[in-house]
């Protein structure tokens, strides 16, 4: 016979042990949390100190690259550049196209152009692949024979499109996420932007301070707000700095401060007062957006109430009532004697 537990067991296993290593997995997460609280970077500062030399290299004139960085930079061009030549031959790179991929990847926060070619490109491979793959399983070697016809060509059909949007779906993805980043840190950012309006910044100045208070909690909005900074310390037109922002980020307050901020600078609108209703405004429009998913809560939860507390619940209201019912009629005593 096989040997038993010695201590009490719950399903088969022994509920010593189990505690034991539960323990030790609690203990391990807790380690690692305070290693992390006690380890952790400032995800803004490497940003920042890039950006900061990019600036400097452009106000003197000179870009000062290791030979090491040309080379990569070197070989990625000549990539993308045959990538773009093999294309161009067949007629699919378009120059609209380019520009809308381009805007995509500025807004993923992808900073590099040339990765426009690479998504064509893989727009263009991806179908040909999947759907050979699925092509030589579904119909080459037959890996699904109790398929039928039209599961089979569905299948082949759901690959190839799937190959076709992947490349969009992953980067509307990254565009999505990164949106909802900066739109959380917005009105902050707005309010530390009235702040330094008032103390009397400039608002390159403004910029740069406020992203860096805003580095740590909110980096996607941090590194825009310093680009910007950046772009207006060198660029010769500041209203070009504000149309980038926008290009930049795919969000309509975003625009609305870019707006206001070319208005103040073409006709000496006072900048504080105009942001101050932005701020307010855009406060309002979170508070709502939180007040309408707590609305939708009653109605997204009815789902796992029906499936998952509702039948635990009636098991342990009925659950004793039923057992004594079906004792009662099968003759058993409900409360045999001890």
């Amino acid at each position: 016979m096989l040997n038993q537990p010695a201590g009490p067991t719950l399903l088969g296993f022994d509920v010593y042990f189990v505690g034991t290593l539960l323990s030790l997995v609690a203990a391990a997460s807790v380690i690692l949390a305070i290693y992390a609280a006690v380890t952790v970077r400032d995800p803004m500062a490497k940003r920042v100190k890039a950006l900061n030399q990019r600036r400097e290299a452009l106000k003197t004139g000179i870009i000062t690259t290791n030979a090491k960085k040309r080379a990569s930079v070197v070989r990625r061009n000549e990539t993308t550049d045959k990538l773009g030549s093999v294309l161009g031959a067949m007629r699919v790179l378009q120059d609209s196209q380019l520009k809308v991929i381009q805007q995509k990847l500025a807004q993923a926060g992808i900073r590099d152009k040339e990765w426009a070619v690479a998504v064509v490109f893989a727009r263009m491979v991806a179908p040909i692949v999947l759907g050979g793959t699925a092509a030589l399983l579904i119909y080459g070697i037959d890996y699904f024979p109790e398929w039928s016809a039209f599961k089979k060509f569905m299948g082949f059909a759901a690959m190839l499109l799937a190959g076709y949007k992947g490349p969009d779906i992953f980067l509307q993805n990254l565009i999505t996420k990164r949106t909802d980043l900066i739109r959380k840190g917005l009105p902050d950012a707005l309010d530390l932007l009235v702040i330094c309006a008032e103390a009397g910044l400039t608002v390159d100045a403004a910029f740069d301070r406020v992203a860096r208070e805003l580095g740590r909690a909110y980096p996607e909005l941090g590194d825009e707000f310093s680009l910007t900074s950046i772009e207006l310390s060198f660029l010769t037109e500041r209203r070009q700095a504000f149309e980038n922002l926008a290009y930049r980020v795919n969000l309509d307050a975003m625009k609305g401060v870019v707006t206001t901020m070319i208005q103040t600078e073409r006709y000496g609108t006072p900048l504080a007062s105009a942001l101050r209703v932005l701020s307010a405004e855009f406060r309002n429009e979170r508070m709502m957006r939180a007040e309408e998913k707590a609305a939708r809560l009653p109605a997204i939860m009815t789902v796992p109430l029906i499936l998952f507390i509702l039948p635990t619940l009636f098991v342990v209201i009925l659950g004793p009532a039923a057992c004594s019912i079906a004792d009662a009629f099968s003759g058993g005593d409900p409360h045999p004697p001890k």
